[in-house]
């Protein structure tokens, strides 16, 4: 870290220090160890009140965050942490409209800086801990929504594992936990209409819940609401062309029958709205027919319909295909989507896998690998049409993966060109030359310089780590487990409680 970096995280230390000034008292802010879109997170050493030191990370919410969101945040570490490689929560800190999560601390690697040393035994046993932890904060309930190998930590030499950060979480219908329980729409308020930041978060500590630690501090948790988000679509589609997904969009030549029959119900509808309430309207104009469905245009009928509104928080590359295509009803089957991208990656040697700029470029991209037949078929079990230009056979996870695992990108220019010369060997490998599969950088193509030339260059030093760390001897197992969290139906997709008594992990249960 550079001096002007190291100056920084130190204003920001002191400005946290100011916000919440009980942490004077009782901890040492060393330094800052991560960053999101909502939070910071810090390194602190604590003095308990036996006088011994501690190591804690000191998350600080940033104060525009939604005191519902906060308190939803702090119940799921209270109630579910703390066991089967969940983490927990110790004290929670706050001063007007700023909150300090204060947890245990778990020195962890980065996961790509040991992607490519791990041995299949290590990959085996951090998918083992990953579907304990996701087992059991589906026992109450609990979707993630944002798995990924920087929420869930991982301590190589101690062999500790800890999932975290539930600042995306939501309930199921059955949720143990009362403040992820889903609402009515109406009954959630914005944090900005009919009551203030302060006045609803005072209000949520009064009723709080306190967690009295063994040290005589205190945690605590509130109510939030979650939406249960309404398809007033009847049909939903989308559509593919050569090189992409992409939102159907209104045809520039829609067959003439179709336009006026679509223009006369449009207008028939306009003109009985005038006449009944608003409600009634919408009802009326989606149960209207229409002769779009399935087909690479929408009619006038459906671009009159209300916007379809579905969950999608998560971290791109994650993102199950029923979050993409905005299925509206999702449940824990999105988390076990998340720990198949990250086998997958692990497999492969391989991270990010998919890397796309919006979510039809990713359907995109996981149809080359899962196929467009299977992923037409899926999305028909959650409602959704998708239609494909081109069709995409299927390809074999194994293949893929010792091909992808074994292929060398050599060293032979800068950080830059060497990431740019991976991207294209991944994407000629995935694609196999019919030049479907395309980058998201217009400056990384199959026959740029910078591309190693054959899909797979394997060296004797190579093979021979790679057989000393048992990658030479996956079992069929793996990539069986593999198909099956990464099965384009959530409705038959594997759950953690199916995944952890695998054949995989006969030896470890």
């Amino acid at each position: 870290m550079s001096s002007g970096d190291n100056s920084g995280v130190a204003k920001e230390i002191e400005k946290l220090y100011a916000a919440v000034p009980q942490l004077h008292n009782i901890f040492y802010i060393k330094s800052k160890i991560g960053e999101g879109t909502f939070s910071s997170v810090y390194f602190a050493i604590g003095r308990l009140r036996s006088g011994e030191d501690a190591k804690f990370a000191l998350k600080h919410l940033i104060p525009t965050s939604h005191p519902t969101r906060i308190a939803a945040e702090l119940q799921c570490l209270s109630v579910a942490g703390g066991e089967d490689n969940v983490m927990g929560v110790k004290y929670c800190f706050r001063n007007k409209d700023h909150v300090v999560i204060v947890m245990p601390y778990l020195e962890h690697e980065c996961f790509a800086d040991i992607l490519h040393s791990l041995s299949f035994e290590e990959t085996k046993e951090y998918m083992f801990n990953l579907l304990k932890a996701l087992r059991h904060i589906h026992s109450f309930g609990i979707v993630h929504r944002d798995v990924k190998p920087s929420n869930f930590l991982f301590n190589r030499s101690l062999k500790k594992f800890a999932l975290v950060d539930f600042g995306l979480a939501q309930g199921t219908s059955d949720t143990k936990i009362d403040l992820l329980k889903v609402l009515q729409p109406k009954k959630q308020g914005s944090c900005s209409q009919n009551h203030p930041y302060t006045k609803s978060l005072n209000r949520v500590h009064q009723n709080i819940r306190l967690l009295r630690g063994t040290d005589g501090l205190v945690g605590s948790s509130t109510q939030r609401s979650v939406f249960g988000e309404r398809n007033f679509n009847v049909h939903s589609a989308v559509t593919i062309d050569n090189t992409t997904l992409k939102a159907a969009k209104p045809s520039k030549t829609i067959d003439v029958t179709t336009r006026k029959l679509a223009t006369r119900k449009t207008v028939s509808t306009k003109s009985t709205s005038s006449a009944v309430p608003k409600k009634a309207a919408s009802t009326c104009q989606t149960s209207l027919t229409c002769d779009c469905y399935a087909k690479d245009q929408v009619c006038n009928i459906c671009l009159a319909r209300t916007r379809q509104v579905a969950p999608r928080a998560g971290t791109p590359g994650f993102r199950a295909p029923e979050v993409l295509t905005k299925c509206p009803h999702q449940t824990t089957a999105i988390d076990m989507w998340s720990a198949g991208i990250i086998f997958l990656s692990l497999l492969s040697g391989r991270y990010h896998f998919f890397n796309a700029a919006d979510d039809m470029n990713a359907l995109a991209q996981i149809m080359t690998i899962r196929g467009s037949k299977e992923t037409i078929q899926a999305s028909k079990c959650f409602g959704k049409s998708v239609l494909c230009s081109k069709e995409l056979p299927s390809k074999d996870l194994r293949t893929l993966c010792e091909g992808l695992r074994s292929a060398i990108v050599l060293p032979n220019g800068n950080q830059h060109d060497i990431q740019k010369q991976r991207a294209a060997l991944q994407m000629r490998i995935m694609e196999n030359q019919d030049g479907w599969f395309l980058p998201e950088s217009p400056d990384i193509t199959p026959d740029s310089p910078a591309v190693v030339r054959s899909s797979c260059v394997s060296t004797p030093d190579n093979m021979e780590q790679s057989n000393h760390n048992g990658w030479d001897r996956v079992p069929n197992e793996a990539y069986h487990l593999l198909d099956r969290l990464l099965d384009m139906n959530p409705a038959t997709r594997i759950t953690a409680e199916e995944a952890l008594i695998h054949p995989l992990f006969k030896n470890m249960r």
